[in-house]
């Protein structure tokens, strides 16, 4: 314990003694740390951003619909998506229904021009299952649904020439013959297109104004990202245990594929790019210590002629080294930390600096004080008294 105090005493006064070159030394290592936090914290907030915004998408969002040979939709158990919200890892879900009936913007107006546009009859919680928003008015509420009202998806909006709505006077549409108000229009829903071409009228509405029997004949549900795939494995059976094969269910989305690639990704380029700025700062304050060997062969010289062995010698070095790179890692760690802050407050991303990069920001510090000062450590103990004492 004594000697490891003594070892620690004399590294400090070593670099105290020359507070410019210790500086110069320090913010080698400092450089090469605040590079390792940067490359690691950086393109991390990068990836959380991006994440952010491909969940935003609905990358857990799974269709689920019945059709027969002739692919003809199949009505689905009215409790459908009561049966699917028991599945564990199942956030939420929510059926539709085909009405099978046209929707025209008056009674005057061409059929063929509104032929793309489905009616479909919707519940409340439709909106959370599939991560829409509504860019105009408001989405259909447990009031609302028992009247009639209806929400348009974002094309079926232009293609009826309503593109946003006005409070003081509603416009309405037909819908089987029946005229119902517009309170509402449906921003994009890039994983969800089909809704995009269709009108959403309230459940109970459509059973009583339009003779709907309840049935639905799409589920969409939100599932753990994590758990997306045996949740659509066992969807067909939920829905339809005697005919499971009615059922088909769509794939992943290529957004969810697309953000688990980037993961993998970006753990790669953190591996390297970290590597290099931790080789890079080891050598600065090897050629730092190599050089204060050199300078210092008098001292070194002394301190055997007054007793010390070469062990000692070895510890004084290396303790210096160690210490260098504990400073310099030390300020790299804030100034990385500074630079994470502004970069990423300037794109408005999240921040996000792994504790991996702290630990390793540390603990690398140590390792490659401990290595840098190894060799300088070890040629200044082979250094006998007279030679190092002769020197000019």
């Amino acid at each position: 314990m004594t000697r490891l105090l003594d070892a620690l005493t004399l590294g400090w006064l070593g670099v105290r003694a020359r507070p410019a070159r210790a500086v110069m030394s320090a913010l080698g290592i400092a450089l090469g740390i605040a590079t390792l936090v940067l490359v690691t914290s950086i393109p991390a907030s990068g990836q959380a951003d991006l994440d952010r915004k491909l969940t935003a998408l609905g990358t857990n969002v799974l269709v689920a619909q019945g059709s027969d040979a002739g692919e003809t939709p199949v009505e689905l158990p009215t409790s459908a998506a009561a049966m699917v919200r028991r599945i564990g890892p199942v956030d939420t879900a929510s059926g539709v229904a085909n009405l099978n009936t046209t929707v025209l913007r008056t009674s005057f107006a061409d059929p063929n021009e509104t032929a793309g546009i489905t009616a479909l009859a919707a519940t409340p919680d439709l909106l959370g299952a599939i991560h829409a928003t509504v860019e105009s008015g408001a989405f259909l509420t447990p009031t609302l649904q028992r009247f009639p009202t209806v929400v348009l998806g974002h094309t079926a909006a232009t293609w009826l020439g309503i593109t946003d709505l006005d409070p003081a006077r509603a416009p309405d549409v037909l819908i089987g013959g029946h005229r119902f108000t517009v309170v509402g229009i449906l921003a994009k829903t890039p994983l969800t297109p089909e809704l995009d071409q269709a009108v959403l009228v309230g459940w109970d509405a459509a059973r009583s104004q339009l003779g709907f029997s309840g049935h639905p004949t799409v589920v969409y549900l939100r599932a753990a990202e994590s758990q997306v795939e045996p949740v659509r494995s066992v969807l067909p059976a939920t829905l339809s245990p005697e005919l499971p094969g009615l059922i088909s269910v769509s794939r992943p989305s290529d957004a969810l594929a697309a953000k688990r690639a980037t993961q993998s990704t970006f753990s790669a380029l953190f591996l390297g790019l970290a590597a290099v700025a931790l080789v890079v700062g080891g050598i600065g304050v090897a050629n730092t210590m190599i050089v204060s060997v050199l300078e210092r062969r008098r001292e070194i010289g002394l301190r055997r002629a007054l007793g010390a062995t070469r062990g000692d010698v070895r510890g004084q070095f290396l303790t210096e080294a160690v210490l260098l790179s504990l400073l310099g890692g030390a300020g790299g760690m804030l100034i990385g930390l500074l630079g994470s802050i502004g970069y990423a407050a300037s794109r408005d991303w999240p921040l996000v600096v792994p504790a991996t990069a702290i630990g390793a920001g540390f603990s690398g510090a140590i390792v490659i004080g401990a290595l840098a000062g190894l060799y300088p450590a070890v040629r200044a103990s082979r250094l006998s008294p007279t030679e190092a004492l002769a020197t000019t």
